[in-house]
């Protein structure tokens, strides 16, 4: 591809913003993804008792026959979480497992070699695109609860009619058929048998810690596990999804939570375990409705904390949260050294050995003792009443079983109402461990998106040029740098350096396989030819971005607009120079001027490493 000199870097320093205006691709942003709790059945809501409501059915996912608890994988929520990769979902990405990277290398070669598979996908986009809710992992969790209702590819059907599913899942059923059929084009069932063993892998790595969780739990509690019988709890690892989201689900007396592991292989083994205090717990006080109604009095007092509305207006939920909280804090690990007495101790040095260990556990106590005052401050001001009860329980042989019920009955409700007025409540709630959002500190590239977002172009360029001379020939290297070089390029658009973002658009090109970083280097070497007068060559580039389309709205109506017309800028199109091929004046054009920017070029279906206009 050749380039006449353009016309003059101020006009085209002019220029730059419209021709980036069309790549509105959000930065990685710093903030984390969040876990949803996706509960699809409150308690005493749904019911087969309750008249005029239908029972929602349990999903396929759990086998009634199957262990009490199990750690699984599975292969529907592999395909839906497969195809909002395919989307743009890239939550987590870099500190997920390798095998999602892996998983996308081969969707992205099995599109690039099929138009067939690009126009699946882009219908199955499409739809994901138009059916956003919040913007956050509310959008993902409707697809993981749909998932638990498709029965084993390729046939993928619901297993379920729609009343008997919960209404997050019915409201996305009809991308049904369009993943049966981006599957079929990408062969995600032959992709899914390269990876199985992978998860297999990872659920053997899993399985240790999660069964220590398990069973030092029971332990506390005192309660085997065949005290849970009727009761499954089942945890499935889908590498496809953030590591920073847990999504638990409750089906009747079963309880489901999908999990993805990180790098390293770790899952938040802390968020499961408290999904598992909600599985032990929930059963013994719901049974107990009944005595909780006198709580009501202790609704009134927490009307001004920061709770979420079930909290404030359901007694149940208000004191399972709080029961469970002084659980975690009685166990919980305070980061303190354990201080242990020497075995061959000095009888003479005895009284400073114990006042070592009375020092611990003084520390230990004070942290623990902060951890529940934060929680009454939060709201949930039944946390100390149980925390000085489980005291006592440890105490007792007792399991909770057995004395959940004097916990609940010995409550005195007045001395609570008293405690809780007490309280000067915070002004903002924390988030639940199952609807957290936990900002996230931006490094290396992530960072340079960001600065560029903001308009430090100069700080941006140098975080990427940071990447290239340390990269390597690993192909998370090779990736990085390819990003590296689309971001300078842009940078060198918004600081009026064309010949400088050529380069670095075609090193973008040679280097990546990211299908947005290759589309759209095309069409903005497709603009910079419009506006060198070169359309033949710029009518290649724009066909090439649509060839290679990422299956996002913005990315296909560009290259389509950019074959319909030529780009201009402010309403100028090219104008040839007369006589010699030399560079001539360029047109005037009233550089204070903005492009209007079509309302579709926005950001991505979720959120692609890019970056916005500076404002």
């Amino acid at each position: 591809m050749t380039f006449r000199a353009l016309r003059s870097s101020a006009v085209f320093w002019a220029a730059a913003i419209c021709l980036m205006a069309g790549y509105a691709a959000a930065a990685a942003h710093a903030q984390s993804s969040s876990s949803n709790p996706g509960k699809s059945t409150a308690r005493g809501e749904n019911s087969p008792s309750a008249p005029g409501l239908v029972a929602e059915k349990a999903p396929s996912l759990v086998d009634p026959a199957g262990p009490t608890i199990s750690l699984i994988s599975s292969e529907p929520v592999f395909f839906m979480a497969a195809a909002l990769n395919a989307c743009g979902y890239d939550e987590g990405l870099e500190e997920s497992s390798p095998v999602r990277k892996q998983v996308r290398a081969e969707m992205n070669q099995e599109l690039a070699n099929s138009e067939d598979a690009r126009q699946k996908r882009d219908k199955l986009c499409l739809f994901i695109a138009q059916h956003r809710m919040t913007g956050t992992d509310q959008d993902i969790a409707q697809y993981i609860s749909l998932s638990f209702y498709l029965t084993q590819p390729p046939a993928l059907e619901l297993s379920a009619e729609l009343p008997e599913m919960p209404p997050d899942a019915t409201q996305v059923a009809d991308v049904v058929p369009l993943l049966r059929d981006f599957a079929k084009a990408v062969d995600l069932n032959g992709i899914w048998l390269t990876a199985h063993r992978i998860y297999d892998q990872q659920i053997d790595q899993i399985h240790d810690p999660l069964s220590k969780m398990i069973v030092s739990t029971n332990l506390y509690l005192k309660m085997p596990a065949s005290a849970y019988s009727g009761q499954l709890f089942v945890v499935v690892i889908e590498p496809m999804l953030s590591p920073r989201m847990v999504n638990a689900r409750i089906y009747g007396t079963d309880y489901v939570v999908v999990v993805s592991p990180s790098a390293g292989g770790a899952i938040p083994i802390n968020d499961v375990r408290h999904t598992y205090l909600h599985y032990v717990i929930e059963p013994l006080l719901f049974v107990r409705s009944n005595a909780l109604g006198r709580e009501q009095s202790v609704l009134k007092e927490i009307r001004d904390a920061p709770l979420a509305y079930r909290f404030r207006s359901d007694p149940v939920a208000l004191t399972i949260e709080c029961l469970i909280k002084a659980i975690e804090a009685r166990t919980m690990d305070t980061g303190i050294p354990e201080y242990r007495i020497p075995a061959e101790a000095d009888r003479e040095q005895m009284p400073l050995y114990f006042h070592k260990r009375q020092e611990y556990q003084r520390k230990v106590d004070e942290v623990r003792a902060g951890a529940v005052a934060h929680d009454m401050r939060q709201g949930f001001v039944l946390t100390q009443y149980f925390y000085e009860e489980l005291i006592q329980f440890e105490k007792n042989p007792a399991s909770l079983s057995d004395s959940i019920g004097e916990m609940v009955y010995s409550m005195d409700v007045d001395q609570q109402v008293q405690r809780a007025r007490q309280i000067d409540f915070d002004k903002v709630a924390d988030t639940d461990v199952l609807m957290r959002s936990v900002p996230r500190k931006l490094t290396g590239l992530d960072l340079a998106e960001e600065q560029l977002a903001a308009g430090d172009v100069a700080k941006a360029s140098e975080l990427a040029r940071q990447t290239l001379e340390a990269g390597s020939n690993s192909p998370a290297a090779i990736a990085d740098s390819a990003r590296a070089h689309f971001i300078l390029a842009r940078a060198a658009l918004l600081t009026g350096h064309p010949e400088q973002a050529i380069d670095q658009f075609q090193q973008t090109l040679s280097t990546s396989k990211n299908p947005r970083q290759v589309s759209w280097s095309h069409i903005y070497l497709g603009r910079m030819l419009d506006l060198d007068c070169k359309r033949d060559q710029a009518l290649t580039e724009y066909q090439e971005a649509l060839k290679t389309r990422d299956g996002q709205q913005d990315t296909r109506l560009a290259a389509e607009r950019g074959i319909k017309m030529t780009y201009a800028v402010n309403g100028d199109s090219c104008q040839e120079d007369a006589g010699d091929n030399s560079p001539g004046p360029a047109p005037s054009k009233p550089q204070t001027a903005k492009p209007t920017t079509n309302p579709f070029d926005q950001p991505g279906v979720f959120g692609q490493n890019g970056t916005k206009k500076p404002q």
